[in-house]
Formats: C-alpha cells, sequence, structure tokens
C-alpha cells in the first residue's frame, strides 16, 4: 500500500452565523473545495474544516429580533449554510461552530499561556453604564438621537436615517435598550493583548507565509509599533466569558480562529487521533487558510501572534483571494444582484458556477466579476458545446447503432489520446498552484482538438460505409471525453460522478487518466449538462430583488432626514473665510479593514502626502467593502478635529454623496490629482 505523498489540512473562513450564504461567500468555498478535492485525487491525506462563526453582539440583536435565544438562533443559520454548502459540492470533512466545548477550552488555553508569558495587560476604557441592569453597554445596547441629524430611536454606534457614525457617548438623550434608564459613564478595565511584543517574528513571519502582493502591502503595518489588541467585551455579550473575571468575555475575533482548530479536534476526536498531528508546533503536516482580502490583518497579525504566544503551529500558507463583483460592480440588494446561494440554486445549475469560478480564479489577489452574459457563454459554449456534447456525440451514437459497445482506438485516436494523458503533469501543477483559469484553459483546448478530431473522422458520414472504423473512432471520443472527466473532477465532482456510471467505473482518482475504456459496452447515456437560459438568470435576479424589498425599511424613512442634510436645498450662506478653515486634500486609502462588530463602520488608513497618514473610522461598510476602497484616491478633510471611538481614534473624514447606509458614494480624485494635494 502506497502511503499518502502529503498531509494536509484546509481551512475557509468561517461564515458569520446572522445570515444567508451568498455568491461571494461561495467563491472562497469553492476555491477551497477544488483544492481539496485535487489533493485527495492525488492520493494525499488532506482534511478539509469549517465552522459557524457564532459569537458577538450581532448575533445577540438579531436573535432578539427573531424572538429566539442566540443558540437556537446560531443553530438555524448552521443547517442552512451546511445544506447550502452541500448543494455546491463542497465537501467538508467537518463542519463546526465556534460554540463549542472545544473551542471555549482552546481560548481559555490560549489565555492562560498568553498571560503566563506576560503578554497580557489591562487599562480603562470610558463607557456607558446601565445602574439598573447593572451593567456596561455595548453599542447596541444603547439608544438615543442622532448628535447629526437629531433622528430619534437610534442605537449607540450609527444612525440608520443619515448614515453618520459616532460613540455611543456622544448619543442625545442615550437609554438602556433593556430598560430604558438613562447611563451614566464609568470607567472599566478591559483586557488587551500585547501584540507589539510579536513585531519581529511577524515581520519575519508574513512574507513567508502569504504571497508577494500581500506581504509587500502588509510589510507597511509594521512601519510603526502595533497597537495592543482589546481581547475583551463586557456583559451583555454573547461569548465565552473569560476565566476569572467579572463580566468579561473573549471578543469574537479571538474565538473565531480558534475554530480552525477546534473544528480539526472535532474531526480527530472521532477517528481517536490527537490534534498534535496538525498544530503541535513541529507538526509535519501542512495547514492553509483560504480567506478574502478583507480579512488578511487578522489572519496575517493576530491570529500568527496567537498562536506563537500558545506555542501552536502557524499555517504554511495563507492563500488570499479577491472578491466577487456582478456585471462590473459590487454586489447590490437592491439591484438583486446580492445573490444568496439558495436562490441561485432554485434557478440555476450549482456546478455551473463552481465552472465558472474556475475559469477566473488564479493565485493572485483579483476581484472576480460574475458576468452573467460571460457565465452564460462560457456554460453554454465551453462546457455544454464544446466538453460535454463530446459525450453526447461519441456515447449516443455508440448506444443507437453500435449497441453499445466500445472497441478499440484508431491511430489518429490514440496519438489524440497520448497528447491528452501527456496534459496530466501540467494540469496537476495548475491545480497545485491554484492556477485554476490555467487548468480550464487548457482542459478547454483539449476538448476543441478533440472535436477537431470528431469533425474530420464525420462517423456520421462513414458509420454505413465503414462501421469497424467508425466505432473505433467513437472509441475514442468517449474515452477523451472520460479524461477531461477526470481533469474536471475537482471543480465538477457531479459530472465527474455521472461519467463514472456511464462506464461502470468506481469513483475517479488523478491516475485513472492511463487507462482506456475498450472492448467493452458501456451504459446507455444519460443527459448530462443543459445550456443556460438567459430568462432563468433573470427570474433569480428578479426574486433576489423582491426579498430585499420586502424586508427594507420603508421609503419613508430617508424622508426622515431632517431638512438641514438633504441634499435638495442649499445650507446657510458661509463666508470664504469660514470654507478656508476647512483642509481638503488628496488622499489615497493604504489600508482598509471591515470593524467586524459594527455594521457600518471601515477602518481606513490613509495616506495624505509628506510621509503622513491618518486612521479613519468612515460609516461606508453598508454601501462599500474594504477591498473595494483600497488603493483608492479620495477626498478628504484632513484637519478635523480627532474623534475617539470605541474601535478606535478617526482622525478625519472621507468625502461621500448620499442619503446614508448603501445610498452611499466615495468621492474619488480625477487622474492625475496627486496625494496630498489640496482641493480649493
Amino acid at each position: 500500500m502506497t502511503l499518502p505523498k502529503r498531509k494536509i489540512l484546509i481551512t475557509c473562513a468561517l461564515p458569520y452565523a446572522n445570515g444567508p450564504i451568498h455568491l461571494g461567500h461561495m467563491l472562497e468555498h469553492i476555491e477551497a473545495d477544488i483544492y481539496a478535492r485535487f489533493q485527495k485525487m492525488s492520493g494525499n491525506e488532506c482534511t478539509f474544516i469549517c465552522a459557524d462563526d457564532t459569537h458577538g453582539t450581532p448575533i445577540m440583536i438579531g436573535a432578539q429580533k427573531a424572538g429566539m435565544t442566540p443558540e437556537n438562533y446560531i443553530a438555524q443559520w448552521h443547517d442552512e449554510h451546511t445544506q447550502d454548502f452541500k448543494n455546491f459540492n463542497i465537501n467538508f470533512d467537518h463542519y463546526g461552530s465556534t460554540n463549542s466545548v472545544e473551542n471555549k477550552n482552546l481560548c481559555e488555553l490560549f489565555y492562560a499561556r498568553m498571560k503566563e508569558a506576560g503578554h497580557i495587560h489591562k487599562k480603562p476604557v470610558d463607557q456607558l453604564y446601565c445602574e439598573n441592569d447593572k451593567m456596561f453597554l455595548p453599542d447596541r445596547f444603547v439608544k438615543g438621537t442622532c448628535p447629526k441629524c437629531s433622528s430619534p430611536d437610534q442605537y449607540g454606534d450609527s444612525c440608520d436615517v443619515c448614515g453618520a457614525t459616532y460613540e455611543p457617548t456622544e448619543l442625545k438623550n442615550p437609554g438602556c435598550s433593556v430598560c430604558g434608564t438613562k447611563p451614566i459613564l464609568k470607567t472599566g478595565q478591559n483586557i488587551f493583548f500585547k501584540l507589539n511584543n510579536f513585531k519581529s517574528y511577524l515581520q519575519e513571519w508574513v512574507p513567508q507565509h502569504t504571497s508577494t502582493d500581500i506581504s509587500k502591502k502588509a510589510m507597511e503595518w509594521f512601519d510603526e509599533d502595533l497597537r495592543d489588541l482589546d481581547i475583551s467585551r463586557g456583559a451583555p455579550y454573547f461569548g465565552f466569558k473569560i476565566p476569572d473575571e467579572d463580566q468579561k468575555y473573549f471578543y469574537v475575533w479571538v474565538d473565531a480562529p480558534m475554530g480552525y482548530i477546534s473544528s480539526t479536534e472535532q474531526f480527530l476526536k472521532k477517528q481517536n487521533r490527537s490534534l498534535d498531528e496538525y498544530w503541535a508546533p513541529n507538526a509535519q503536516a501542512e495547514i492553509y487558510h483560504f480567506i478574502g482580502k478583507d480579512i488578511v490583518r487578522f489572519h496575517t497579525v493576530f491570529w500568527p501572534a496567537f498562536l506563537k504566544s500558545a506555542n501552536f503551529k502557524s499555517p504554511d500558507k495563507i492563500n488570499v483571494h479577491g472578491h466577487v463583483m456582478v456585471n462590473g460592480e459590487k454586489m447590490s440588494k437592491s439591484k438583486g444582484t446580492f445573490i444568496s446561494a439558495g436562490i441561485y440554486t432554485k434557478h440555476l445549475e450549482p456546478e455551473y458556477l463552481r465552472y465558472y469560478y474556475a475559469t477566473k480564479l488564479n493565485a493572485n489577489v483579483e476581484d472576480l466579476d460574475l458576468n452573467f452574459n460571460d457565465f452564460t457563454n462560457r456554460i453554454n459554449s465551453d462546457l455544454v458545446g464544446k466538453i460535454v456534447n463530446l459525450a453526447s456525440r461519441g456515447a449516443q451514437m455508440l448506444n443507437k447503432q453500435f449497441l453499445s459497445q466500445a472497441t478499440v482506438c484508431d491511430a489518429d485516436g490514440l496519438k489524440l489520446l497520448e497528447t491528452l494523458k501527456a496534459a496530466s503533469s501540467t494540469l496537476s501543477d495548475y491545480f497545485n498552484n491554484r492556477e485554476y483559469v490555467k487548468a480550464t484553459t487548457l482542459i478547454r483546448e483539449l476538448a476543441e482538438s478533440t472535436n477537431k478530431y470528431f469533425d474530420e473522422k464525420a462517423p456520421w458520414k462513414s458509420a454505413a460505409v465503414q462501421p469497424e472504423e467508425t466505432q473505433k473512432v467513437l472509441t475514442t471520443t468517449i474515452n477523451a471525453f472520460r479524461i477531461l472527466a477526470i481533469y474536471l473532477k475537482p471543480i465538477m465532482p457531479k459530472l465527474a460522478a455521472q461519467v463514472c456510471k456511464l462506464f461502470n467505473e468506481a469513483e475517479y482518482n488523478w491516475t485513472d487518466t492511463s487507462k482506456l475504456i475498450q472492448n467493452q459496452k458501456i451504459n446507455d447515456y444519460v443527459h448530462l449538462a443543459s445550456r443556460v437560459d438567459p430568462v432563468h438568470i433573470q427570474a433569480m435576479i428578479d426574486e433576489q430583488k423582491k426579498i430585499y424589498e420586502a424586508s427594507a425599511p420603508p421609503a419613508a424613512a430617508k424622508s426622515a432626514v431632517p431638512k438641514k442634510v438633504e441634499s435638495s436645498g442649499p445650507l446657510a450662506e458661509i463666508e470664504f473665510s469660514d470654507f478656508e478653515k476647512v483642509d481638503l486634500r488628496i488622499g489615497q486609502i493604504i489600508e482598509a479593514e471591515e470593524i467586524k462588530e459594527a455594521d457600518k463602520l471601515l477602518r481606513l488608513k490613509v495616506d495624505i502626502g509628506g510621509g503622513v497618514t491618518k486612521q479613519i473610522i468612515a460609516g461606508i461598510k453598508a454601501a462599500y467593502s474594504a477591498e473595494k476602497v483600497l488603493g483608492r484616491k479620495v477626498l478628504i478633510c484632513a484637519n478635523l478635529k480627532p474623534r475617539k471611538m470605541k474601535f478606535g481614534l478617526s482622525e478625519g473624514m472621507v468625502l461621500c454623496a448620499g442619503d446614508g447606509g448603501s445610498d452611499l458614494f466615495v468621492l474619488t480624485a480625477d487622474e492625475g490629482a496627486k496625494v496630498g494635494s489640496k482641493v480649493k
């Protein structure tokens, strides 16, 4: 028995358990699943795990709105998520949850080791406190009047009417959302992880474990000392309580990545195996994280520092991908292009999306455009018209005219098949290096060569006069299709399984391309793929749009914006000298990350020229993902008085147009404008 050549663990970023899986999520899971399936086909021991990310304030709020306990709420999403992944043939070896005993134990173990090594300290943080309920109030547990537009009944982090972001302490007439009592300002002790203790380690680690484009960007973070990371949250909070602390819980970004390890542990327990096989510091197994570029900082700074502090193995590589655009634009709920996996499967074949994503994916960090015209053409022309059509032409003719009997291949056919077989090594390299676009291109070219062979032989003409030669041509054709189906198996496992049935074969391995189907009967051809009808795409978009419209706030909500912030009327006149006080400049966003616990906030690092950078906490997350604004030249107010916010100091303002929320548009500089230039 040949031993596995490699032992590999593959993970995806954990989906948050407060909403459905959408086609943006599915990009990452399809990319990782293709990689895992290829490794397994190649004889490697490959384990593919993931889990739901289940803690934090948004989970609590979502559960409250649904009238459920947080436990039941996350269980509902767990069921939906696992079904969505099953529908798309995402073959996890284990799919867990961060709300597990194993994850709790890991958090406590990591914390104990951090503390013992001197990487933990406490410092005071001012927060709103409800004397009636005897608790500090997270931003979503306080409501009041917006300090910007004076709209009532707004949460403590952002206004749903004007889109402004602020600290809970800035609310007018604040009240506890539990009992309504006016809170007081009270200083509490929060717990911080000394991230800067690992600066030197991370400076060496990042370039060795990320791609060149990611490491080049990440190394800029080390130009200054790393800030301590607040790893605690006060009650009420759905998560794990910090040992020996009063009403303190682990921040969600502490226990979420632990899910990689705890899910591995859950999987191994069922086999009476040890976690040390993968996560011991000297473990020989390879670990690969697949993530989106918006969470690079968490996985290349916080996570490896956590692992180092607790003496666990770090991942061998952080594989980062871009995000999904639809028809050249960011996903839009109002346009129906923010498509959930469940809605997609009602209208289109999931394997078609797997194939399409594969035709676009490579090892670079690039956004992927799901262009539905291109999608239709690639499925109809390439997949159905060039690849699957070979089975339809060859197998059906053998079924009908030659009693399903394959014989031997002709001389020209054997040369063709040798060419197809010889591609195995190249395709193996492509899959192993995540160059799926190159793999699908080569497979398509091989299909084109086979179609050319079939057309030149014209078996439909020779069947009556040269039946034996015709039978050889058809035998060659079905063998060529079989080889292509094996190459496509990591991408299209459902198709490969159907091909196994056609030829009475067991599940394919990568080396099965060496075998030929000769002198044996095949089964009756079963329809393998249908062309995409654009009508189904439009029906999918329309259904998704209706769901959004049914759940969106009433249109009257926007009209609630006071006239002083409406764009339709001018504000009071000011003197030119007043305008001169405002320092407007061209800035370039050089870092961008989402603030996970805030619905509308992104943390931006903006270069304003002259070697000066500013941190700006911008309320634009409802309209822009972090990766969408990264690198943009924007207009900023550079001399706005810094404001201390819950998630850090905001040192400026990015100028936008719109009413707020998702109706927000970042103002960008024209071509040629230089970073640091004043706006006059």
